[in-house]
């Protein structure tokens, strides 16, 4: 359904340290910066981009919006989270864990990015 996820920042360089980070953790690549400047990462199908607005206004987070990372294992999970927080990010909400909801079992951890955009790492947990 997406072809792809976009965030604004108001320092790039700050945030592709960031970003560099928690996608590592995940197993992907450093962004690249493409001639317009925006940070670009490509990995496991989806594409993330991180750039100074268009309209030269700050950039802001979303209020009540949530970019999710599908994480292979908990343990990769808690990786990314640290990565996270190791590189300007904030954790937020409750501690990395497992987490009940109307689908089942979820392994879920929260971080804030440098610019306050919300990002949750998930990964579900087979049925018991």
């Amino acid at each position: 359904m997406f072809s792809h996820v976009v965030v604004g920042s108001n320092d790039i360089d700050r945030s592709k340290k960031f970003y560099d980070a928690v996608i590592g953790a995940m197993g992907g690549k450093p962004g690249f910066v493409d001639a317009k400047g925006r940070v670009i990462y490509m990995h496991n199908g989806g594409l993330l981009l991180v750039t100074k607005p268009v309209d030269g206004k700050p950039a802001t987070h979303a209020n009540g919006g949530t970019i999710g990372f599908t994480m292979e294992s908990p343990e990769q999970a808690d990786a990314w989270h640290a990565a996270g927080v190791a590189n300007g990010g904030t954790a937020i909400e409750d501690p990395p864990g497992i987490r009940q909801g109307g689908g089942g079992a979820m392994y879920l951890a929260y971080l804030r990015d440098p610019d306050g955009n919300k990002l949750c790492a998930l990964r579900r947990m087979p049925a018991a």
